[in-house]
């Protein structure tokens, strides 16, 4: 018999207003919500995280293997009886809200979707294991009589049924299978619909669908100056010319929309940095040389709801808005949450609103990343906000929700989230949802650190996504240097679909304005143990750094390849400006050289192709965007693995290697230092031995 708790808690768990959308409008009209992952005998929630838009319901029930403990506050527990695969019901009235519940098991691939018709899906499971698996659309748990089990071909056959919904399928809503055995939990599967459809073909996506985003990270300053007349650079003695405003601006990044430049390379969503008013005065300090810094990255906001006028005005960022949209592309906006510049008004009139500078052990609190993550300081001139406070909470995330407030911005790229307490992130999300629930926007956050940590923000009501930076650390570790695994790569990316789901949205990097360019590492003119800012400073970084051709050209095939994996495994590539052709450089800031859209190299030219061949694969292609992954075979120079969506199969093989590999099966073969990339022919990829 299922536990049942009626439930009296709503205004303990979160006061709703009286246009929060109700549960019926949330089926409806909201993402899936994130499944509840069981951690111990006894898990504890916040239930806000899973449904942040209401907590009107009078009823909650948990399948027979859970049972409830505690509810407080809006924290409930969760007592595990049998570590199986379940569900916890929420209702209002007639309406039902399904969340799945993962049990804690060892995870491991083994659902296959096989096809789909205008009204089912079939897919399979391993033969010979007692087998659990629930089905929902959006959030609503579909019945048992909708499946049935064919045993001539050994496979389930759901029927989607608008008698099963108490909502309209038409538009876009998502079906979902999770399946659990007796020692594991399987891989999900997650299949878009249209008007209740499977979809089969990629040309029917859009820019909305989270899955089939490519982003694009560029830094306004430094990407296209399209409108001199707002140039306004220091022009002092005392800023480095390396690090003063270059003239990028809103104008630019339109012209770029308007020919081609993103089309032609297949973006969907462009990814901006900061556009808040940044000081005009320079701070901080690097002493060789001696020089002082600009804002023209965006970092330092002084009014967080008020347009840098270095990168243009109001009609300047519509203009920029309409244009992508006009081109089938999202735009979003990074966003600085954690810390303003103390030259802000609002730290001037409220200067208890941030942390202490001085632990309580008399220690200055500057960059313990760590150790104090939710009150260190990155600099002096940017103290922490002290945002576990609720009124400086409620006030930042009032100035956050401007932006998409009053323009037409797709979502966030919010910086530094480990940095900022869970209590911002709930409240924001809220705030979010409750005003815009017709738009999607979606959230992308940065967070370091190890995945439970980056995981503990990505649920229905925070975050949609982090970037996987334990991916893309790994990544560069084996691409780059010597002695290291294939197998690490393998490993990373399963642990990433244990913890985050096989259908998740985590960002794949091929680097950012933080980190030194990855071309430099691979071609030896940043060495790995130096100290990388210092060497942009002082000396010219290329690709190598005497300029050998073998070692360059290698350099470049080595930087494909972290292209070649972040578009071909779970996860939402995204390219930082100049890395689709290889650009150069040490950290920051000669990580931010000035965009380059002409004048490349014979290297650069051939790595930008081989890149647009590549995104325009990945798009045109539902295993690579919706498929499950199957690791097929890995040794310390090959990894290869398959994507597969409804019966349809991408081959990817990596070979890190300085050699030719050939399969055992003979069917496949890699070159040195290269790749494959092809639907499967009969026979190549599942008969390869492990």
């Amino acid at each position: 018999m299922k536990n049942i708790l009626f439930c009296t808690m709503a205004a303990a768990v979160m006061a709703a207003c009286s246009s929060t959308p109700t549960l019926m409008e949330y089926t409806q009209k909201g993402e899936p919500i994130s499944p509840i992952y069981i951690t111990g005998d006894t898990t504890h929630l916040i239930l806000t995280d899973y449904v942040p838009m209401t907590s009107d319901w009078s009823k909650m029930e948990i399948s027979d293997a859970y049972m409830f403990g505690p509810v407080s506050d809006g924290e409930l527990s969760i007592i595990r009886k049998n570590n199986a695969l379940g569900y916890l019901n929420l209702t209002n009235g007639k309406t039902t809200v399904s969340i799945p519940i993962l049990p804690q098991k060892a995870f491991a691939t083994g659902l296959t979707t096989l096809k789909a018709g205008d009204d089912f899906v079939s897919f399979c499971l391993p033969i010979g294991k007692e087998l659990q698996f629930e089905a929902f659309i959006q959030n609503v748990m579909l019945p048992k009589e909708a499946f049935s089990f064919d045993e001539t071909t050994m496979s389930y056959t759901l029927q989607i049924r608008k008698q099963d919904l108490p909502f309209s399928l038409e538009g876009r809503t998502y079906l979902r299978i999770f399946a659990a055995a007796e020692d594991c939990f399987f891989n999900d599967a997650l299949i878009p619909l249209e008007n209740g459809r499977p979809i089969t073909d990629a040309a029917q996506l859009n820019r909305h669908d989270p899955q089939a985003q490519v982003l694009y990270s560029l830094m306004v300053d430094r990407f296209m100056n399209g409108d001199t007349l707002n140039d306004a650079p220091l022009n002092r003695s005392d800023v480095d010319p390396r690090v003063d405003y270059m003239g990028g601006d809103f104008k630019g990044i339109t012209q770029k929309i308007q020919d081609g430049f993103f089309d032609s390379l297949g973006i969907t969503t462009i990814w901006i940095s900061p556009i808040t008013q940044n000081p005009t005065t320079p701070w901080g300090h690097w002493l060789n040389p001696d020089t002082k810094f600009s804002g023209y990255h965006g970092y330092w906001p002084i009014f967080n709801t008020q347009i840098d006028n270095r990168f243009g005005d109001d009609a300047s960022l519509r203009e920029m808005l309409s244009t992508a949209h006009a081109h089938n592309m999202n735009v979003i906006l990074d966003y600085v949450a954690n810390h303003m510049h103390i030259e802000s008004p609002t730290l001037q009139e409220h200067p208890d609103w941030i942390t202490d500078s001085i632990l309580p052990d008399g220690r200055r609190n500057f960059e313990l990343w760590d150790e104090a993550r939710l009150t260190t300081w990155f600099d002096v001139h940017i103290p922490t906000l002290d945002l576990e406070r609720n009124e400086v909470c409620d006030a930042m995330t009032d100035t956050a929700l401007y932006w998409v407030n009053n323009y037409d911005f797709d979502g966030y790229r919010h910086d530094a989230c480990k940095h900022i307490p869970l209590n911002y992130w709930r409240m924001f999300t809220h705030k979010m949802k409750s005003q815009h629930p017709d738009r999607s926007l979606w959230m992308i956050g940065e967070t370091y650190g190890n995945p439970e940590l980056i995981s503990s923000y990505v649920k229905t009501g925070m975050l949609n996504a982090q970037f996987d930076f334990n991916v893309y650390h790994t990544a560069i570790d084996v691409f780059g240097k010597p002695d290291h695994s294939m197998k690490e790569i393998a490993k990373v990316i399963m642990e990433g679909q244990r913890i985050y789901g096989c259908h998740h949205t985590m960002g794949n990097i091929s680097g950012n304005h933080d980190k030194t360019r990855f071309i430099s590492l691979a071609g030896g003119a940043v060495r790995w143990d130096e100290n990388d800012k210092a060497a942009g400073w002082t000396r010219q970084i290329n690709v190598t750094a005497d300029g050998d051709p073998e070692r360059e050209a290698l350099a470049f095939k080595k930087a494909l390849l972290l292209e070649v994996l972040n578009l071909t495994i779970p996860g939402v590539p995204c390219i930082y400006q100049g890395d689709e052709y290889g650009q150069c450089g040490a950290n920051d800031p000669d990580n931010r050289r000035m965009m380059r859209f002409s004048g490349l190299t014979d290297n650069e030219l051939r790595m930008r192709n081989e890149v647009n061949a590549l995104i325009r694969f990945r798009r045109q292609s539902m295993p690579l965007l919706y498929g499950d992954y199957v690791e097929r075979f890995c040794n310390d120079s090959v990894l290869l693995f398959t994507r597969t969506y409804m019966g349809e199969t991408v081959v990817v093989g990596i070979n890190n290697s300085d050699k030719e590999w050939v399969s055992d099966c003979g069917n496949i073969t890699i070159p040195a230092n290269s790749f494959i990339l092809r639907n499967k022919t009969p026979n190549c990829a599942s008969d390869c031995k492990k």
